[in-house]
């Protein structure tokens, strides 16, 4: 009788304990958008934080809460996993601009030659911290790779003979890693451009010209020679440098051209031909000719002595 009474009452409790547990679970139940999973599995997962949310999970979310896409890009992904996104939501998917990684620096070894030598930890973070760098010229790169580190594609690699970093613009995804990396803020997402083609200022010296030339042979001066011959308002020019906005660049590279240091770079444009020098027919040639015998038979020849008359 004992066991019997011990069962029914521990059944009882469990029923009990059951029902309470199910009306909690009601209570304070969290509603999750079933379409957060759904755009969640098309994303690649890279957790990057290119698009501005903290993963892809938080982009997914942010993408199923919004009425519209607009904003919201996956750079790993690409136009093709928003396509997916947008069918999935039902939405229509904004047209996101691909862009690249671009690096601010043209500071090689030849053109900004050490002063000093660094031995501490090989972090581009804690040397900033201690001390401006290996070179006169304080805004320009350390070198050290953390920059490299940060990206997961393999698409950037510090150069062991310039002692920069060089992108590779077909398996870089314009994630930001690299950009959230560098502790002097050089490198910087670009418009890819028509063909990969771009032109931007290679630099961040904000020092005068003959201090930022003295530092760096590379350096923008802040002349403003490519202000001037800008026809499309595109360059600015501030605190000693350049700055290109690439929503308003045409690529006509007339500024590449008028950089007396060479600071302006241009990517992936074909060379230019060289201008022809017109060749005159022997018609034209005769003419020049024949007006300045004229011009010479007209004018009458003056002597250089005072009160020389002319001579007919």
């Amino acid at each position: 009788m004992t066991i019997i009474t011990t069962v029914i009452v521990l059944s009882v409790i469990a029923f009990i304990c059951a029902v309470l547990l199910y009306v909690v679970s009601k209570k304070f139940e969290v509603y999750e958008d079933p379409r957060i999973g759904a755009v969640a599995e098309v994303l690649p997962q890279a957790n990057c934080g290119g698009c501005g949310y903290p993963g892809c999970s938080g982009f997914a979310t942010a993408c199923a809460s919004g009425t519209d896409l607009e904003g919201k890009f996956c750079p790993v992904g690409g136009a093709k996993v928003m396509d997916k996104v947008a069918e999935i939501l039902g939405m229509a998917v904004a047209a996101g601009e691909p862009k690249v990684a671009v690096l601010r620096c043209n500071g090689n070894c030849e053109a900004r030659p050490k002063v000093n030598l660094y031995v501490g930890a090989k972090s581009c973070k804690i040397a900033s911290v201690l001390y401006s760098g290996e070179t006169a010229c304080a805004f320009g790169c350390l070198g050290f790779g953390d920059c490299e580190v940060a990206c997961n594609f393999d698409a950037l690699h510090i150069d062991s003979t310039t002692g920069l970093p060089v992108i590779d613009e077909d398996k870089c995804t314009s994630c930001n890693g690299c950009v959230k990396a560098c502790p002097k803020s050089l490198i910087q997402l670009r418009k890819k451009g028509p063909k990969g083609r771009r032109v931007f200022v290679s630099c961040r010296n904000n020092d005068k010209g003959g201090v930022a030339m003295k530092a760096c042979k590379s350096a923008c001066i802040g002349c403003g020679k490519c202000f001037k011959v800008c026809a499309f308002g595109a360059i600015t020019v501030e605190n000693n440098l350049a700055y290109i906005d690439d929503t308003k660049c045409k690529l006509c590279r007339k500024c590449v051209e008028e950089c007396p240091t060479g600071a302006i770079h241009a990517v992936n444009f074909p060379p230019k031909k060289p201008k022809e020098t017109p060749v005159a027919s022997a018609g034209d040639a005769t003419k020049p000719v024949a007006a300045t015998v004229a011009a010479t038979a007209k004018e009458p020849t003056v002597a250089k002595e005072e009160g020389a008359r002319p001579i007919a």
